[in-house]
């Protein structure tokens, strides 16, 4: 907001030269790491799919003409939020398409 010099109005106070400011740690929140990647990959290598993802990749395979939709419906159910499901439903198709490269690699 640029200043105008003067003391009253909707733009007052004093006129300076806003400073370039280094970008806080905190702008970093949320986004995943290298390491982070690393050891969640390892662990789902190593433990698995749950239940319920097993039951989402089966909806996947048998398919049918609303299977997003009801896969959505199921993961919304089971982890409460419209965006959370979303992710949820896209990481198993791409678990079920690694599968299915592997098996047609073999």
């Amino acid at each position: 907001m640029a200043r105008n010099g003067y003391a009253l109005g909707a733009e007052s106070g004093h006129q300076v030269t806003p400073r370039e400011l280094k970008p806080k740690p905190s702008r970093r929140k949320g986004t995943t790491s290298k390491r982070t990647k690393l050891c969640r990959e390892i662990a789902r290598e190593v433990v698995g799919l749950s239940p319920y993802e097993r039951r989402i990749l089966d909806m996947i395979k048998t398919g049918g003409s609303s299977a997003d939709k009801r896969i959505y419906k199921f993961a919304k159910r089971r982890l409460g939020t419209h965006k959370r499901a979303l992710a949820k439903r896209e990481d198993i198709k791409d678990v079920n398409a690694k599968q299915r490269a592997r098996a047609a690699g073999i």
